[in-house]
């Protein structure tokens, strides 16, 4: 491709967003370093002269961060600091000619689905060959591994469908093959994502094949651990449960979403679910997978909450007490089976409902982690950092979730694996040495 500095192009990708779009930014840089095109992601030298920004449209404050993002990018381009600009991603999927209309600096706008036609403005060829292969924008010991694409709920709330399509699997083989090939580059940690992971192989065959999925990757020599994140609750197939708890490498540790825990609330989100029904199957998961790491994501403000369904969010979390919590604000999307309720609940109140939640939950995850103290964790190290090393154990999650602290003169190698005891525990982090 030919631009005016003369110089040999170099991309610097930016990505918005979920994990999802980080694996979706791994894959195009794989596409374009195999095509001799120099890649980088979120680069800070600003040797560059093309940017891609990856976008978000998932909420409003994703949307407003999306579009500053793009906005800077654009000023940058007008006063020739770069050459070209290009914009991929959920925002430029949904609001594509807005965005052409509104901010023309931008010099082609892409969906989500759209890597072949990203790769011609590069006059490069999108090559097959290369399906699993990323170039990893995390440190070199985990990745994220996206199991599947889209997603066939209809939750009132939620507007990825909109912009990422039906659910489609990918084949056991092909993820095998990609997991595989990580581990051949250092990895030793992935992290199973999708928008529904408990639908995995219903699409392609016709079942649903998440456990058969984790036996496959559990069997890959080197791979230390295999987390799950966004298993919805409805349908929940109980079989993940007895694979977990049979191989050592599956992490006890379970990222299930369930928005809210009044029946009215769950209704109306068209969440297909019953508190009764959660309470259940959070008594089923404990009981067959004991010391299970249980995470999960709440709304606040959905549109007819009261003070009263706080309250009974409340006492769902104190009654069955999470490991972690997010959580996020109700957000109007158009399109989404929500927007034709009211949305009668000002943003400072969702807000304010947010904190009181969280802040409910703070007490529950310093409890929680007190239990912690003078036990022993097999700790992976992510960083180093001030002085000090930065690390998680089974039951942590990269950036949502406790970072284990670990302080000293004695040199670690990131990475690897280490025995921690913990002598110290927060709200959200632990303290501990190394055993020797």
């Amino acid at each position: 491709m030919k631009t005016k500095t003369l110089k040999k192009d170099k991309v610097n990708i930016i990505t918005l967003g979920c994990s999802k779009n980080m694996v979706d930014s791994e894959v195009l840089s794989g596409q374009l370093r195999a095509n001799d095109i120099d890649v980088v992601h979120e680069n800070r030298k600003n040797d560059h002269n093309i940017v891609v920004i990856n976008t978000c449209g998932f909420i409003d404050k994703a949307k407003e961060e999306s579009i500053n993002t793009i906005l800077e990018q654009a000023e940058l381009k007008k006063r020739g600091r770069i050459d070209k600009l290009y914009v991929t991603g959920c925002l430029s999927e949904r609001y594509k000619r807005n965005l052409e209309d509104e901010i023309p600096e931008v010099d082609a706008f892409f969906g989500t689905m759209e890597l072949p036609a990203i790769l011609k403005q590069f006059e490069a060829d999108y090559k097959t060959e290369l399906v699993g292969e990323r170039f990893l924008a995390t440190p070199k010991h985990y990745a994220y591994l996206k199991i599947s694409e889209g997603c066939n709920r209809t939750c009132a709330f939620c507007a990825i469908p909109l912009m990422r399509g039906g659910h489609v699997s990918k084949p056991i083989e092909e993820l095998v093959k990609e997991t595989e090939n990580l581990v051949r580059k250092g990895v030793k940690e992935v992290m199973l994502i999708a928008q529904e992971l408990t639908y995995y192989g219903l699409d392609i065959y016709k079942k649903r094949m998440l456990p058969d999925l984790l036996n496959r990757l559990a069997d890959i020599n080197g791979l230390e651990w295999i987390r799950l994140h966004y298993a919805y609750p409805s349908k929940f197939p109980i079989e993940i449960l007895d694979v977990m708890r049979q191989r050592d490498n599956i992490c006890n540790y379970l990222d299930m979403p369930i928005q809210h825990a009044s029946d009215k609330i769950l209704e109306a989100m068209r969440r297909q679910i019953t508190r009764q029904e959660m309470e259940d199957l959070i008594a089923t998961v404990r009981e067959k997978v004991p010391g299970l790491c249980l995470r999960t994501t709440l709304i606040t403000g959905f549109p007819g909450e009261t003070q009263d369904d706080v309250e009974k969010l409340k006492e769902f979390l104190g009654k069955h007490r999470f490991d972690r919590v997010g959580i996020f604000t109700y957000s109007h999307e158009e399109d989404t089976g929500a927007y034709l309720l009211n949305d009668d609940i000002s943003q400072d109140e969702k807000e304010r409902r947010a904190q009181e939640i969280m802040e409910f939950q703070q007490e529950i995850s310093f409890e929680l982690n007190q239990e912690k103290v003078g036990k022993t964790f097999k700790t992976i190290i992510d960083k180093r950092e001030a002085g000090r090393y930065l690390g998680r154990t089974e039951f942590d999650s990269v950036e949502v979730d406790n970072e284990v602290i670990i302080a000293g003169d004695q040199k670690l190698n990131l990475g690897e694996f280490y025995n921690v005891r913990i002598e110290r525990a927060y709200d959200y982090d632990l303290e501990g040495i190394v055993e020797k």
